[in-house]
């Protein structure tokens, strides 16, 4: 059983995505329409594996934050709708991808693919989407957008590598668990926020805020998710708590925990995490040392500051719906803890 994490801000336990849902609500219907246009193949698997994960649930943030940063700026055309595609695209195949790599059996509460289909079609499945998200990159014509795009794409690629060279190592750090999820999952997030204003034609100081917005979302955003897995319940996570553990993940979590422990806390997770031995006793009396350690609250403050930051690269911008409904995502993402 997870440890349930207070929150001290009251205003984050209402914080919702609803505002930016509402608003993007219409071109969010092309981007899922697009999404299911350019997942169909002949090859019959191929749309299966496909839809399986694109269908189970997700909030699609990150392609509502593209469509929200074009819009907010007054853009009326279409190519945001197709960079939105290729960044869900993009995250899809990230997704398919990373549980091949971490084995898992369950993603937002389903099977994972590679549970159903096996892993190399998982692999080759992603690649497809991949394929497909920058063939919409080259139809919208921005080399700009496809830039930070495809270096998006390099940068995810390097933070799997650099997560694989981490993984079950004590040493970690926490300036190396930071680099792994700044490449893993907030450089899609800023990329994301980053295309809407180069489609929209504005200048380069709201294209960094922009992207400034969407790399701190990102990184509390993970690091709030990191939280969850010890932190959590599985109906909310849509996986099992202690995952990460089982795993041998090197959170900021286990991080803090490590290096503030005992000699003796710090044999126990030698063993744990290096050892694999991750019985459900052993994730208790982890559960326990983190919670002990302060490892759950520092990290959920560690969100906080991000998404302050975050919150602080919009503050220039005009008062918009838009705006706000960006800046009530930031509260949403921490408050998934409350």
């Amino acid at each position: 059983m997870g440890v349930v994490i207070p929150l001290d801000e009251g205003k984050n336990k209402m914080a919702s995505v609803q505002p930016l849902v509402d608003l993007t609500k219409g071109d969010m219907e092309r981007v899922n329409q697009l999404i299911l246009s350019k997942a169909g193949s002949d090859v019959q698997m191929i749309p299966e594996v496909a839809n399986h994960l694109i269908s189970s649930g997700g909030k699609r943030l990150r392609p509502m934050l593209t469509l929200a940063a074009a819009s907010m700026f007054g853009y009326a055309g279409d190519h945001h709708v197709k960079l939105a595609t290729s960044v869900e695209f993009m995250h899809t195949a990230t997704l398919l991808h990373d549980d091949v790599v971490d084995e898992s059996d369950l993603r937002r509460g389903k099977s994972t693919a590679r549970t159903i289909w096996g892993n190399q079609a998982s692999v080759l499945v992603g690649d497809f989407l991949l394929g497909q998200a920058f063939k919409m990159m080259v139809e919208v014509g921005s080399l700009e957008a496809l830039d930070v795009l495809s270096s998006a794409a390099t940068v995810i690629a390097e933070g799997e590598v650099l997560q694989l060279s981490v993984a079950k190592n004590m040493e970690t750090t926490e300036d190396d668990y930071l680099e792994v999820i700044r490449a893993k999952t907030a450089a899609l997030f800023a990329a994301a926020a980053e295309v809407g204003p180069i489609v929209a034609n504005v200048g380069r100081s709201e294209r960094n805020a922009l992207r400034s917005y969407g790399m701190n979302l990102g990184l509390a955003f993970q690091l709030v998710d990191d939280a969850l897995d010890y932190g959590g319940k599985a109906a909310d996570l849509g996986k099992n708590v202690g995952d990460d553990f089982r795993e041998g993940k090197i959170t900021l979590p286990v991080i803090l925990a490590w290096r503030r422990g005992t000699a003796e806390d710090r044999t126990f997770w030698r063993k744990a995490i290096e050892g694999g031995e991750s019985d459900e006793a052993n994730l208790q009396h982890a559960l326990g040392l983190i919670t002990r350690y302060g490892g759950l609250s520092d990290t959920i403050a560690r969100a906080q500051h991000y998404g302050t930051i975050a919150r602080d690269a919009l503050a220039p911008l005009p008062e918009s719906p838009w705006k706000s409904a960006l800046l009530e995502v930031i509260d949403f993402c921490v408050s998934r803890v409350s």
